[in-house]
């Protein structure tokens, strides 16, 4: 079998050449959708733009497909352009035979869609999940067959963990993905809803949703950076300290400021108090 970490190439390279001879006929009726089929929902205006264009022209792109079962062929890449040519009323379409395992019916159907773009988040991630459970494969090995990061992979098949109305909001476009990543940090599935609920109606982007999660947690945005006091403050602190000996904090503005001295226990404050008193 092609090795599948060169994607769609490895079933039928770009440069390979196909001849007459390697694409065949088949019945439109003969062929079963890819049991493994990663992707769900299939836009109907889409479809019949698509069929169309078959209506037209045909089917350009030979369908991939294995032998089985019975005498009829399943598919492993196409089904957009098979579920088109039976919108177009087309009797039988084009198709290249290869040879493939339930593990590549997965990976080659993931590989196409993702390739495509065509695949929503929660799809891709249920087909993540399937390689990982069902044939073993690490998240690495995952990101190297789809071409996405280790990290990228991770994080999508995250999504599951979501509450099933933060689902529905992700595959209804209400919320993009990195809401729900966002929003699949809060541990309850109620606590996740209802932070749904404010993204959806005050309109919050990512950033604002995870600015909301942190507040739901508890905690506190990090405090921005004090900025560092001038030059000429920073040598009056160094003088004062020096001979208070002591710390020295002074904030200076325009119309005055103050100066804080701190001392560390009762000795250090009597040695303090009698520096400023000029007591002996």
């Amino acid at each position: 079998m092609a090795r599948l970490g060169k994607g769609l190439d490895a079933l039928i390279p770009r440069d390979s050449g196909l001849t007459a001879s390697d694409v065949q006929q088949a019945a439109v009726e003969s062929i079963r959708p890819n049991p493994h089929q990663p992707r769900t929902v299939f836009q109907q205006e889409q479809l019949e733009e698509l069929a169309e264009s078959i209506r037209v022209h045909g089917v350009i792109q030979p369908l991939i497909v294995k032998r089985g079962p019975g005498e009829g062929f399943t598919l492993i890449a196409g089904e957009r352009r098979w579920q088109a040519a039976k919108l177009a009323g087309l009797a039988q379409v084009p198709v290249v035979l290869r040879e493939a395992d339930d593990q590549a019916l997965v990976e080659l159907a993931l590989i196409e869609n993702v390739q495509r773009a065509d695949l929503g988040p929660l799809e891709a991630a249920d087909a993540y999940q399937q390689l990982h459970t069902e044939f073993g494969l690490s998240h690495e090995q995952i990101s190297q067959r789809v071409g996405k990061s280790r990290v990228a992979v991770t994080n999508t098949i995250g999504l599951l963990e979501l509450s099933d109305a933060v689902k529905k909001a992700l595959v209804a476009g209400e919320i993009s993905e990195g809401h729900g990543r966002a929003l699949k940090s809060l541990e309850s599935a109620q606590a996740q809803n209802a932070a749904l609920g404010t993204v959806v109606s005050q309109g919050l982007n990512v950033r604002q949703t995870e600015e909301l999660v942190r507040k739901l947690k508890g905690r506190k945005p990090p405090a921005a950076a004090k900025p560092a006091p001038p030059a000429d403050v920073r040598a009056l602190q160094s003088e004062l300290r020096d001979a208070l000996g002591t710390k020295v904090s002074l904030q200076h503005g325009a119309k005055g400021g103050r100066i804080t001295l701190f001392y560390y226990s009762e000795e250090e404050l009597d040695a303090l108090i009698a520096r400023l008193l000029q007591r002996k």
